[in-house]
């Protein structure tokens, strides 16, 4: 049994109340959770405020609720989030992409269309795939360049193909199950990553959305939070073609390690790039040795 009222405007008052005292933005998490579970849109709860549910829509809703109150971030909730405009599916051994990695996308976006307008296509690397977000955004916006998804969770790799699928993208999509560069051949253009960059010691401190939801495997960058952008740097130059860019989303207070990293390994500055908020959150980098 759930005390929610069954129509719909009621519904929505009662949501907003229950998330009130734990959620940072109850109105939002109440009205995104209604929707979805109901089927309806704002307009009809302004327009049709005594709508009846039935009654397994309300306890769905009930039930989506309790979820959010305890913790759980919304979107999980939902089993998708938006990202570049496009509806990706998640899984729990998928991180949850976030607006800030879109200035991955916008970062090297215009690089992607010159090869493509040059070559007749754009081969695209990303490491640590996840849903998809960054290879797929990038393929909705440039249709003659293709993209390689690598990660080494295989259950990331299932949700990142469902996501290619759903969106008409899986004939450009590829996937492969690897340690980083440990079983990818070829060559690309591009390179991107969003790896994990928090240090093992601050994982504990992140806040509980993050920490209890997000997979570990896409959060811990070691000890100083740099290792995967050593892997990267050491190893990225026999899979990347002559003039190519690695583009990579960092922690706010990293540009100048990972910038130093990469510059031991030869690559020059191809631009550094700010967030939604003003962070450093991207770096882009060119092999300037042969």
């Amino acid at each position: 049994m759930t005390d929610l009222p069954d129509a719909l405007g009621p519904l929505l008052r009662e949501a907003r109340a229950r998330l009130g005292a734990t959620v940072h933005d109850p109105a939002l998490d109440a009205r995104l959770i209604v929707e979805h579970f109901s089927g309806t849109t704002r307009t009809q709860a302004i327009a049709d405020p005594e709508r009846r549910l039935g009654a397994g829509v309300v306890a769905e809703i009930d039930a989506a609720l309790r979820r959010r109150a305890s913790g759980e971030p919304v979107h999980r909730i939902l089993g998708y989030r938006e990202f570049y405009g496009l509806r990706l599916s998640l899984s729990p051994e998928t991180l949850e992409p976030r607006p800030d990695t879109e200035t991955l996308v916008e970062a090297i976006l215009p690089f992607v269309k010159a090869v493509a307008a040059r070559e007749g296509g754009c081969r695209i690397l990303d490491l640590g795939t996840g849903t998809g977000a960054i290879a797929l955004a990038l393929l909705s916006v440039v249709p003659t360049a293709n993209a390689t998804g690598v990660d080494l969770s295989a259950g990331a790799l299932v949700t990142a193909a469902r996501n290619a699928g759903q969106l008409g993208l899986a004939g450009r999509f590829t996937t492969l199950q690897s340690d980083w560069f440990e079983k990818v051949s070829g060559r690309y253009h591009v390179i991107v990553a969003n790896p994990p960059y928090i240090t093992t010691e601050d994982i504990g401190n992140l806040q509980d959305e993050v920490r209890n939801f997000d997979p570990r495997l896409a959060l811990d960058g070691g000890a100083d939070g740099l290792n995967p952008y050593r892997t990267i740097a050491a190893e990225a130059a026999r899979f990347l073609e002559t003039e190519g860019r690695i583009a990579v989303e960092i922690g706010q207070t990293q540009r100048n390690e990972v910038c130093e990293i990469f510059a031991a390994a030869g690559y020059g500055p191809g631009g550094a790039f700010r967030d939604l908020g003003g962070n450093d959150r991207v770096v882009v980098f060119e092999r300037i040795k042969p």
